[in-house]
């Protein structure tokens, strides 16, 4: 048996691994019904009762109140179920780029055109 080697640390950016997927189980499990347009409607119609249909835990249910994908990660959300969720919410990549890096949206939109010169 080998030893488990030591969790790599990147500053700013949040792993998901074994840990996380448990953490972020119902509510991944929530994001993924959002292939359905029905489940898109029933979560926008009571937000509140889908989640306690998936068994969301309050950090989760309180960082969809904030509309904060970032908070979302840290709750154990897995960015690629995450993106069906945001869409729901009206964000954007460029919405999720700002929170990302503390900028407005505007801001952010500024510092890719700049980029892009």
């Amino acid at each position: 048996m080998t030893a488990a080697k030591p969790r790599r640390e990147i500053p700013g950016t949040p792993m998901f691994d074994g840990a996380a997927a448990r953490k972020g189980y119902a509510f991944n499990k929530m994001c993924f019904t959002f292939n359905s347009a029905d489940n898109r409607a029933e979560f926008v119609k009571d937000e509140a009762a889908y989640c306690r249909k998936y068994g969301l835990n309050a950090e989760q249910e309180a960082a969809i109140a904030r509309r904060n994908v970032l908070d979302l990660i840290a709750a154990g959300g897995n960015a690629y179920y995450l993106a069906k969720f945001a869409g729901i919410l009206g964000l954007d990549m460029q919405d999720i780029g700002a929170q990302q890096t503390g900028m407005t949206k505007e801001a952010f939109k500024a510092k890719l055109l700049e980029a892009g010169k």
